[in-house]
C-alpha cells in the first residue's frame, strides 16, 4: 500500500492520510474554492486551512460542492489567538465559517511564548476534543521545549506538531523528539520557501533525472520517506496534479542520504520564539 493512501495513526485514536493539499496564502473566494475542489477531484483528502488564512469559508463550499461525504475529507483549521475562551470562539467561528459541525483536526497555530498561555490554550483543545467538535487536537511551529510544557502540564502531548520542514530545514532533532512522545510530525513548506531553489539544486537534479522525475516530485517524495506527513499547495491544477503523481517510484538510501545533505539548519520562515 502507498504512502498516499495509507492513514497515519494518531495518539487520540484517529487516522490522518499521509499527503495532502495545503492553502496558505490562497484567497478565499473563487480561487481556493476551485483548487481545494481541483485537489480533492485529483485524490487529496487531507485539507488544510486557518484562520490566518482567511480563507475557510471558500475551503468549505469546496468541500460542500465536492460531493463526497463529510467523513471521507479529514479537515483540519489552526487557530491564531491564545486563551481557554479565545480559542474555543476561534473554534466555534472556524466550525461556521467551514460549515461543519466538527474538525479532523484542530492546531494552535503558533505558541506565542510572549503571551505565556500556550499550555491553557492546549487545555482548550483537550476539552474539545473531548466534547466532540474535534477529532484530533495538535500544534503547529511549536519547538521540544512547547511540546514538553504542554504534555508535563497537561499529561498529555499534542497529536501532531505541523513545522516548517524541507530539505534546508529538516529538523532531525525535533523529528526525534516527536517520534520518542507520540507526536507526528506533518511538514509545512515541503518544496522550501525560497521558490526553486531547491529544484536547482545538483543533488536534486541529478536524482530527478535519475526517476525521470521532477525536483518538486523528488522533493516531495523525500519528505514522505522520511515519514512526515505533507500538504503541498499550488493554485495550478497542473501541479496540483502533478504533486500527487510520486507514488509509482522510490527514492535510494543514497538519494535520501544526498538531500538530506542539503540541511543549513537555517529557517526560512518564521522563528516560533519571535512570532507573539
Amino acid at each position: 500500500m502507498s504512502e498516499l493512501s495509507t492513514a497515519v495513526p494518531l495518539s487520540g485514536g484517529a487516522e490522518i492520510p499521509r499527503y495532502g493539499y495545503g492553502t496558505f496564502r490562497i484567497e478565499d473566494g473563487s480561487d481556493v474554492q476551485t483548487a481545494v475542489e481541483t485537489a480533492l477531484e485529483t485524490g487529496y483528502r487531507l485539507v488544510d486551512t486557518a484562520v490566518g488564512y482567511n480563507n475557510e469559508v471558500g475551503v468549505g463550499k469546496a468541500v460542500k460542492a465536492s460531493g463526497l461525504a463529510r467523513g471521507e475529507i479529514f479537515l483540519t483549521s489552526k487557530t491564531w489567538d491564545h486563551g481557554y475562551d479565545e480559542v474555543r470562539r476561534n473554534l466555534d467561528e472556524s466550525l461556521e465559517r467551514l460549515g461543519t459541525d466538527y474538525l479532523d483536526l484542530y492546531l494552535l497555530h503558533w505558541p506565542r511564548p510572549g503571551f505565556g498561555k500556550y499550555v491553557e490554550s492546549w487545555r482548550a483543545l483537550l476539552d474539545a476534543r473531548e466534547e466532540g467538535l474535534l477529532r484530533s487536537a495538535g500544534v503547529s511551529n511549536f519547538t521540544i521545549e512547547h511540546l514538553a510544557a504542554c504534555e508535563s502540564e497537561t499529561g498529555t502531548a499534542p497529536e501532531i506538531n505541523q513545522v516548517e520542514l524541507h530539505p534546508y530545514f529538516s529538523q532531525p532533532e525535533l523529528r526525534a523528539w516527536h517520534e520518542e512522545h507520540g507526536v507526528i510530525t506533518e511538514s509545512w513548506g515541503p518544496l522550501g520557501l525560497r521558490a526553486g531553489a531547491l529544484f536547482d539544486e545538483p543533488a536534486v537534479k541529478a536524482v530527478a533525472e535519475a526517476h525521470g522525475r521532477t525536483p518538486a516530485q523528488v522533493v516531495l517524495r523525500w519528505n514522505l520517506q522520511r515519514g512526515n506527513v505533507v500538504i503541498p499547495k499550488s493554485v495550478t491544477p497542473e501541479r496540483i496534479r502533478e504533486n500527487w503523481e510520486v507514488l509509482d517510484f522510490a527514492l535510494t538510501d543514497k538519494d535520501l542520504a544526498e538531500i538530506d545533505a542539503l540541511d543549513t539548519g537555517v529557517r526560512q520562515g518564521g522563528d516560533p520564539l519571535e512570532i507573539n
